[in-house]
C-alpha cells in the first residue's frame, strides 16, 4: 500500500518530544487564568487534577490500539479496524476524517491566534495585526514541515527544549519567591461537593483538558516510529506524567506569586508574574519563551494531522490526491498544504474563545468514545487480535473513559455539542451518497 513508503525513523525520545511539545502549546497559558476563574476557588487544582486523569486513563485505550496498529493516520485505522473494514468501519473512518478536515486546522489556528494574542505584551496590536501574526505562524509552520521526517524529529526535540527551559524558569521562579507550598495547603479551603461544584468542574475540565490534548499525536505516524508496539504506549505515558507534574507545579507556582483571586482576571498572566518576580525586561524574555512554546505546538499538531486523509486517501476511502507523498523527501505534501490552508483561513476568521469548546464537542463521540467502544468490540472478538500493550483491569478503564468524555461533552454546553453531531450527522449524509453510489457498505453485503 502507499502509506508503507513512510519510513520508521522516529525513537522514543523524538516521539515524546512530538507529544509534549503538542501538549505544552499555548493552552496552558491562556487556560489558566479560565481555569481559576470557572472554579472560583483555591480547588481550582483538581480539575488539573482531573484532566490529567482522564489523558490517562484514555491514553490506556490509545496505547492498546496504536501498538496494534501502528500505521498513519491514528484513529482512522483504529476505528476501521474495529467496526470492520468492509463493515461499519468505512463510515466510522469516514467520519473521522472529515470531521478532522474541520476540527484538525482548527486545532491548529487556535495555537495560532493564542500565538498573536500573547504577541501583543511585547507588541501593541490592533485586530488586523493580530491576524497577521497568526497567519504568519501557520505559514512558517508549513514551510518547516516541507521537509522529511527525520530531520522533522531533529526540530521537534529542539522545539522541545524550550518547553522545559520555559517551564522549569516558571516553577522555579516560584519557588524561590518562597510561599511555593501555600497553595497546596489552601486547596482545600471552602470547597463543597455539590451540584455547583460538579457543574463548574465540567467546565474547567474542558479547558484542562484542552490543554492536555495531544498526548496521543505519535499514534497519527504510526508509520514511522521505531519498535512502535513499545514505543508508541511508552511515549504516550512518559507524555502524560511529565506534563501534569509541570502544569500542577506551574500553577501552584504562578499562585504562590499571584493570588487566585487576581489571576483570574489576568489576559497574560504568566508574563504579569515574570514581571513582579524580576521585572519588565524578564517579563519580555519569558513573553517570547511562551511564543516558542506555542510555536512548537502547532509544529507538532499540524505534523500529526497531516498524516490523517493522507491515511484515508491511501487506502482508497478520501480523494486520491490526498495520497501523493513528495518524491523525494516522502512525505504527504498535499495533505500538510491542504490543512494548513484551512488553518490560515480559520486564523484570519475566528477568535480564541470560539474554538476551543468548539474543537472538544465535534471529535468527542467520534473519535474518543467511538474508539474506546471499538477497543471494547475487538477485545471480545471471537477470532481475537494480538495486542502487544494491554491495560491493566481492562475494561474497567475504559467504561471509565467513555463516562468522563460524556461528561465533558456535556459540559462544553449544548449549542456546541448540538454543532458537533450536526457535523457527524451531514457527514454520515456525504458518506452514505458515496457508498450508494460505490455500492459499499451498508448498500452492498460482503464478508469481513
Amino acid at each position: 500500500m502507499p502509506q508503507q513508503v513512510l519510513e520508521r525513523r522516529l525513537g522514543l525520545g523524538q516521539a515524546t518530544a512530538i507529544n509534549m511539545t503538542d501538549m505544552v502549546g499555548i493552552g496552558p497559558f491562556i487556560t489558566m487564568p479560565m481555569v481559576i476563574g470557572m472554579m472560583n476557588g483555591p480547588y481550582f487544582l483538581y480539575a488539573w487534577l482531573a484532566g490529567a486523569f482522564l489523558s490517562m486513563v484514555d491514553a490506556m485505550i490509545w496505547s492498546e490500539l496504536g501498538a496494534a496498529f501502528p500505521k498513519a493516520g491514528g484513529s482512522y485505522n483504529f476505528l476501521k479496524e474495529a467496526y470492520g473494514k468492509n463493515g461499519a468501519g468505512k463510515m466510522m473512518s469516514f467520519l473521522f476524517v472529515w470531521q478532522t478536515l474541520i476540527q484538525a486546522p482548527l486545532v491548529i489556528a487556535s495555537a495560532a491566534i493564542g500565538f498573536a494574542k500573547y504577541f501583543s505584551f511585547l507588541v501593541s496590536l490592533n485586530l488586523i495585526g493580530e491576524k497577521v501574526v497568526s497567519g504568519s505562524v501557520v505559514i512558517l509552520i508549513v514551510v518547516l514541515l516541507y521537509r522529511r521526517i527525520d530531520a522533522i524529529g531533529k526540530i521537534s526535540v529542539f522545539l522541545w527544549s524550550g518547553v522545559i527551559v520555559t517551564m522549569c524558569w516558571i516553577i522555579g521562579g516560584g519557588v524561590g519567591h518562597g510561599n511555593f507550598m501555600a497553595p497546596l495547603h489552601d486547596i482545600n479551603t471552602g470547597i463543597h461537593i455539590d451540584y455547583a461544584f460538579l457543574t463548574a468542574m465540567g467546565f474547567a475540565s474542558v479547558k484542562s483538558v484542552y490543554s492536555y490534548l495531544g498526548y496521543y499525536n505519535i499514534c497519527h505516524l504510526g508509520s514511522e516510529i521505531k519498535n512502535p508496539s513499545r514505543n508508541i504506549p511508552r511515549s504516550m505515558f512518559i507524555s502524560i506524567a511529565g506534563i501534569a507534574v509541570l502544569y500542577l507545579m506551574m500553577n501552584i507556582s504562578v499562585v504562590s506569586v499571584i493570588p487566585w483571586q487576581q489571576a483570574k482576571n489576568s489576559e497574560f498572566l504568566v508574563s504579569e508574574f515574570i514581571q513582579i518576580l524580576s521585572g519588565k525586561t524578564a517579563a519580555k524574555v519569558a513573553t517570547c519563551l511562551i511564543l516558542w512554546v506555542a510555536f512548537a505546538s502547532v509544529f507538532s499538531a499540524t505534523l500529526g494531522y497531516s498524516r490523517i486523509p493522507y491515511a484515508a486517501a491511501a487506502d482508497g476511502e478520501f480523494f486520491p490526491i490526498f495520497a501523493r507523498l513528495h518524491p523525494v523527501k516522502k512525505f504527504p505534501y498535499f495533505s500538510l498544504l491542504f490543512l494548513g490552508s484551512m488553518a490560515f483561513v480559520f486564523s484570519m476568521l475566528l477568535r480564541l474563545k470560539d474554538v476551543i469548546n468548539a474543537i472538544l464537542a465535534m471529535r468527542i463521540m467520534i473519535q474518543f468514545v467511538g474508539q474506546a467502544v471499538g477497543l471494547l468490540i475487538l477485545r471480545f472478538q471471537k477470532n481475537k487480535i494480538p495486542f502487544p500493550y494491554k491495560m491493566p483491569l481492562f475494561p474497567i478503564p475504559v467504561f471509565i473513559a467513555i463516562a468522563m468524555w460524556l461528561f465533558i461533552l456535556l459540559s462544553t454546553g449544548s449549542s456546541l455539542a448540538g454543532w458537533g453531531l450536526f457535523i457527524i450527522g451531514c457527514g454520515a449524509i456525504v458518506y452514505l451518497i458515496k457508498a450508494r453510489v460505490k455500492q459499499e457498505w451498508p448498500f452492498q453485503r460482503s464478508a469481513d
